[in-house]
């Protein structure tokens, strides 16, 4: 009988530690492991490109990625080469990529990775395949290899202030929200401003496509109310994210009300601008 007791707690140990160890794994920003306070990484890990959020990757401008180097901050990291491809939020110690290069008559596919130190600065920079590196030195660059000065100014939304609950058309716009707006586009209207980028985002309560869907058309209403506040069409593109770049954790044991209350600050607008002066 000792000896079958043992065993029994044993096995629910190794129970108990194997849901540990996958609920870790699924709340993980990371999949590299050992990255130190430096930005350096024990072992570069590549994700799988089946979990890639933004599917089939995209075709990078060559100019740009050269001009990322040491230091560069996400924001410059999201001017230059856009958001990352993979289910990585702002508060990531890496970001993942799929790129596409055109090589004569053929497609080259390379993953590339950027891993941050403890300040969220870009310090070293990755190839799946090594090779890939090469891409970049397929012509001399126009200019070093530099992050740019400066980066882009944010103007961050809470979605609960802008919209009815579960709403997304310029109907169901709230007076607070319609004022918020009105002041971001007397702002943008007569500036430098070159990029305009609305940015919708959920929290991961409910269907992750509907959440996809919710994103997009908030980011579209929110595009189409600054043009009709006088904010130049050209400039401004609207992209859903969904859930996939939350700002803020939440344990699933709270209880639903509370849980909605913990999440509010992934349920956001984001409006990105690059030339403000």
């Amino acid at each position: 009988m000792v000896i079958t007791n043992n065993s029994t707690r044993i096995a629910r140990f190794a129970l108990c530690a194997l849901i540990a160890t996958a609920t870790l794994t699924a709340c993980t920003r990371h999949v590299s492991r050992d990255i130190a306070p430096d930005g350096r990484a024990g072992e570069v890990v590549f994700p799988s490109v089946d979990r890639i959020v933004l599917k089939e990757g995209t075709f990078p401008n060559v100019d740009n990625l050269r001009q990322i180097g040491a230091g560069v901050t996400k924001d410059q990291l999201y001017y230059l080469i856009g958001r990352p491809h993979f289910r990585e939020g702002y508060a990531a110690r890496e970001w993942d990529y799929l790129f596409h290069f055109r090589q004569d008559d053929t497609v080259v596919t390379c993953q590339y990775k950027v891993l941050f130190d403890q300040d969220y600065h870009g310090q070293s920079f990755h190839w799946s395949p090594a090779g890939c590196a090469d891409l970049l030195k397929t012509q001399a660059p126009a200019v070093a290899a530099a992050a740019p000065a400066a980066g882009p100014k944010r103007f961050e939304l809470s979605a609960d202030a802008l919209f009815a609950f579960a709403r997304s058309g310029p109907q169901d716009i709230l007076p607070q929200g319609r004022a918020e707006l009105a002041s971001i586009a007397g702002q943008l209207k007569g500036s430098k401003a070159t990029i305009v980028q609305v940015i919708g985002h959920t929290d991961r309560i409910g269907d992750e496509a509907a959440n996809q869907t919710l994103s997009q058309a908030r980011a579209q209403t929110v595009r189409e109310l600054l043009i009709e506040n006088g904010v130049a069409a050209d400039s401004l593109k609207a992209q859903g994210v969904g859930e996939s770049e939350p700002v803020k954790e939440c344990s699933d044991s709270l209880p639903k009300d509370e849980l909605v209350a913990c999440l509010q600050p992934n349920r956001r607008v984001e409006v990105v601008v690059w030339g403000l002066q």
